[in-house]
C-alpha cells in the first residue's frame, strides 16, 4: 500500500546530497529516533562481500561518514578495496537510499574531535575491545574495562591510535519511493564530468524500472 510519496526525476533535486538531507530529515522526524542507521558494504580484493549496520555520524559536501575500529574486518577490507556502498531504509516512509563510492580515512583532527565527543564508557570500549577478533569470555571483556577505567581514572581518555573514521564520497545515489501496485519510483543519480554548472553537469539523474 502507497503512503502517498512521489519521487519524479523533475521533482528531485539536482544536487543528490539535497535530497537526501530532505529525505534524511523526514525520516528522523517520523521515526524519532535520534541514531541515523545505514548498512555498510564492503568487500576483499577477490570480491568477498560483508556488511553490517553502522551509524551515520557526519554529512558534508564531500561525502558521509561513519567511525570504527580500524583493525575491525570492515577496516581490513577497506584498506585492501577502498571502495563501498552505503542502504538506509526508512520503512515507515518505503523509502530507501542506496550510495555508492571510494572510501578514505578521515583526518586524525576530525576523528580527535569526534572521539572526545563520546561518552566515557564509549572511549574506554575503543581501547578495550579488538573489533572482530575473538574473545575468550565477556568476563574478559568487562575485566578490560574496569582495569581501563581505574587506569585513566581522573584522566581524558585518548583516541586509540587504530581508532577512525571514514568517509565515503559518493559516485552513484539510488532513490527509492515505494509506490502503489508496486510500481515503485526510483531515481539515480550518477556522476558526470566536471566543469560549469550548465555546460557540464556534476549529476545526471535517470529514471529506473522498478
Amino acid at each position: 500500500m502507497s503512503n502517498g510519496f512521489t519521487l519524479g526525476a523533475e521533482e528531485a533535486a539536482a544536487d543528490p546530497m539535497e535530497q537526501f538531507r530532505v529525505w534524511l530529515d523526514a525520516a528522523r522526524q517520523a521515526m524519532g529516533v535520534p541514531d541515523d542507521t545505514m548498512v555498510l558494504a564492503t568487500a576483499t580484493p577477490e570480491g568477498r562481500p560483508s556488511a553490517r549496520a553502522v551509524l551515520l555520524r557526519g554529512l558534508d559536501a564531500e561525502g558521509l561518514v561513519f567511525f570504527t575500529d580500524t583493525r575491525s574486518r570492515k577496516g581490513a577490507e577497506l584498506a585492501a578495496n577502498p571502495r563501498g556502498a552505503l542502504v538506509f531504509v526508512w520503512t515507515p516512509l518505503e523509502r530507501q537510499v542506496r550510495v555508492e563510492g571510494p572510501v578514505t580515512l578521515v583526518a586524525g583532527a576530525e576523528a580527535d574531535a569526534y572521539f572526545a565527543n563520546r561518552p566515557r564508557g564509549h572511549r574506554l570500549a575503543a581501547w578495550a575491545s579488538h573489533q572482530s577478533q575473538p574473545v575468550e569470555t565477556r568476563a574478559e571483556l568487562e575485566a578490560r574495562m574496569r582495569s581501563l577505567d581505574e587506569e585513566y581514572r581522573g584522566r581524558v581518555v585518548p583516541r586509540p591510535p587504530y581508532w577512525g573514521g571514514y568517509r565515503l564520497r559518493p559516485t552513484e545515489w539510488e532513490f527509492w519511493q515505494g509506490r502503489e501496485n508496486r510500481v515503485h519510483d526510483r531515481i539515480a543519480y550518477h556522476r558526470a564530468g566536471r566543469g560549469r554548472r550548465h555546460e557540464d553537469p556534476a549529476w545526471q539523474r535517470v529514471r529506473l524500472s522498478p
